[in-house]
């Protein structure tokens, strides 16, 4: 089956012609600010992709800087394959089909997040559980991501993005998004309870608004004078520090910050029978817990890992009818190596995203 033509004509890489396309990949992982700091993150150019059967060739617009991305780059996570792309926050155009492909058309604008494939044969596959298949796939991690001009993606893993959002706005919400949102609903928060927040960056203030947009009263603990802010602006009821005491027990916790030494601060601020969720990939060693003060009285700890589609679907649907806003500090192409570094440095308010395409992707 040939490719699909878009309005645009053929794209070079589509009819099997090789040119090549900008990226960054990850060459030696190496922390990216302190006395130790390197270059893990390599710029340069490769061959363009070739979308297989079932796959969809992306032209990126924006890609979204994750702290996934970050773990990736100073080593806490280790790559799954050498010179991975990283990037797993994509918006852009389909502009080729590979055989097989027929819910979207080249011109039409996707998403790509981290979840890329799953087996859909395993134990957790068969049950409706896919973000705990034995056998997953990763964008960014196990096959290359957004960091670059162009990206594959298997159709079925693909998202409509929603007419109202931006670029800019949408490309948080693939992976801060629906991660923030599969916490707060492991967090069994329920409508008009206190939720507490601990770390406030890009996948918290989106989960933040999705609480408050369902009744909660939201208490912000983090260490970044401008997250404070961010939280305060967007009508958090109580604002501190990092391990402040928040004025009222609470029913709800999500610890989005990768430090274990929070949780046992977050669980003693849990009311009875309290429930703290932690949504990262990666967490710092978690001290020693007291039985009477942090765990007695049905006070649970749950984390999360990954996201199915339909957490996703749900997400998506539910930020555009509230609509959630995501803040957001772009970043030109050339300077994702800074994008990471700010982020490391907790110099980004809200979400990082690069503008891979348009005039502002190589401004400096």
């Amino acid at each position: 089956m040939p490719p699909t033509q878009g309005a645009a004509g053929w794209h070079p890489s589509v009819i099997g012609i090789e040119v090549e396309m900008r990226a960054w990949w990850i060459d030696h992982p190496a922390p990216l600010t302190g006395p130790q700091s390197g270059r893990p993150l390599v710029y340069g150019t490769r061959a363009d992709p070739l979308p297989g059967g079932g796959e969809l060739l992306v032209k990126v617009h924006v890609c979204g800087v994750c702290r996934t991305d970050l773990h990736l780059c100073e080593g806490d996570l280790q790559a799954k394959r050498p010179r991975v792309v990283p990037g797993h926050e994509v918006v852009g155009e389909v502009i080729g089909r590979g055989p097989g492909c027929r819910d979207f058309a080249p011109g039409d604008r996707v998403g790509i997040a981290w979840l890329r494939g799953t087996c859909g044969e395993c134990r957790f596959c068969r049950r409706g559980d896919e973000n705990l298949c034995l056998y997953p796939r990763f964008t960014g991690w196990d096959d290359d991501g957004g960091y670059a001009e162009l990206a594959t993606v298997p159709e079925a893993f693909a998202y409509a993005v929603p007419e109202v959002f931006a670029d800019d706005e949408a490309a948080p919400l693939l992976c801060a998004g629906i991660i923030g949102y599969r916490a707060l609903r492991r967090s069994r928060f329920k409508r008009g309870g206190r939720l507490g927040i601990y770390g406030f960056g890009a996948s918290a203030h989106l989960a933040a608004q999705v609480a408050m947009y369902e009744g909660g009263e939201v208490y912000v603990m983090t260490r970044s004078e401008e997250a404070r802010r961010l939280a305060s602006d967007l009508g958090a009821a109580f604002v501190g520090d990092a391990a402040a005491e928040p004025p009222e027990p609470l029913d709800s916790a999500i610890l989005f910050a990768p430090a274990g030494t929070l949780v046992p601060a977050a669980l003693r601020a849990l009311d009875r029978g309290g429930t703290l969720a932690i949504a990262g990939i990666h967490l710092s060693d978690i001290p020693t817990l007291h039985y009477a003060a942090e765990l007695f009285q049905e006070r649970q700890v749950l984390s999360v890992t990954a996201n199915t589609r339909q957490d996703g679907r749900e997400l998506l649907a539910l930020a555009a009818q509230i609509p959630i806003r995501p803040t957001t500090t772009a970043y030109p192409f050339m300077e994702a190596d800074r994008a990471l570094a700010d982020l490391a440095t907790d110099r980004v308010t809200g979400a990082a995203v690069l503008h891979v395409a348009g005039p502002d992707a190589n401004a400096s």
